[in-house]
């Protein structure tokens, strides 16, 4: 059952995300690419095979994790304006292993792991590539089965590792760019560098609830039930990006509505 789910859930989303892409724009598809559609099940399934404890643990790698999410995206941005996808992916994962690596090594503990986390996110958006808006691309969908494949065999090999490493590295591991990856590869080859700087920004945003779900799960996973803690942070997550979004559009709508000098 846990296999079936692990291989279905995640390319079931790469396909909504695409259409929601192809619909909206590429910002709305890194907006829901940042939900933690594949690290929250695989907490799930970690906490089901080894304990809230030790997923208690993983949520923390997770959250400082997010840093590894959005150094991946930032290099692959800009390594994607000059170089193929092939080296733009090269680039982008030697940077992820790196920072993982680092974050490993170091075991922070819940406020240094959102310490990270949060500075990442206030950070990014000021060092992607500089891009202009662009319409909704009307591409072909010949690719959609691809990336869902590719998504498949992603999530399979991460989970499969995460439960042999330990609960750092499998909440690392658990926030591996699944959905960035095959986002950023197949929208650099279909639509170019500008899209997956797109892509990344609209991440950013989606980041802040991916956080607070893992901030949530972290603090209620060993105080009560696994289903409450996971609708609690699932809720948390929504709350949270409703309220990004309000501000949003706020700070959006104040600075159309100033007078220039």
């Amino acid at each position: 059952m846990l296999l079936i789910l692990k291989i279905t859930i995640v390319p079931l989303f790469i396909g909504l995300i695409t259409l929601a892409g192809r619909k909206w724009g590429s910002g709305v598809a890194g907006l829901m690419a940042a939900f933690p559609v594949v690290a929250g099940p695989i907490i799930i399934f970690i906490t089901l095979e080894q304990g809230p404890e030790f997923a208690a643990l993983t949520s923390i790698s997770a959250i400082s994790a997010t840093a590894c999410l959005l150094i991946f995206g930032l290099v692959y941005s800009w390594a994607c304006i000059r170089l193929s996808w092939f080296f733009a992916l090269l680039l982008a994962l030697i940077a992820w292993f790196m920072l993982a690596l680092t974050l490993a090594i170091s075991k922070p503990n819940l406020g240094i792991a959102l310490l990270i986390a949060i500075s990442s996110l206030i950070l990014t958006p000021f060092l992607l590539p500089r891009t202009k808006p662009t319409a909704p691309p009307k591409t072909k969908l010949h690719d959609l089965p691809w990336r869902m494949l590719v998504g498949a065999l992603l999530t399979f090999s991460v989970t499969s590792l995460a439960a042999a490493l330990g609960e750092v590295w499998s909440g690392i591991l658990a926030v591996f760019p699944v959905i960035g990856l095959v986002l950023a590869v197949f929208t650099h080859n279909t639509l170019g560098p500008t899209h997956v700087t797109q892509v990344y920004r609209g991440m950013v945003k989606g980041l802040y609830s991916f956080a607070a779900f893992f901030l949530t799960l972290t603090l209620l996973l060993e105080k009560t039930s696994i289903l409450i803690a996971v609708l609690a942070s699932v809720v948390i997550a929504i709350v949270t990006q409703v309220i990004l979004q309000f501000i949003t559009k706020a700070i959006t709508k104040n600075s159309v509505g100033k007078p220039h000098n």
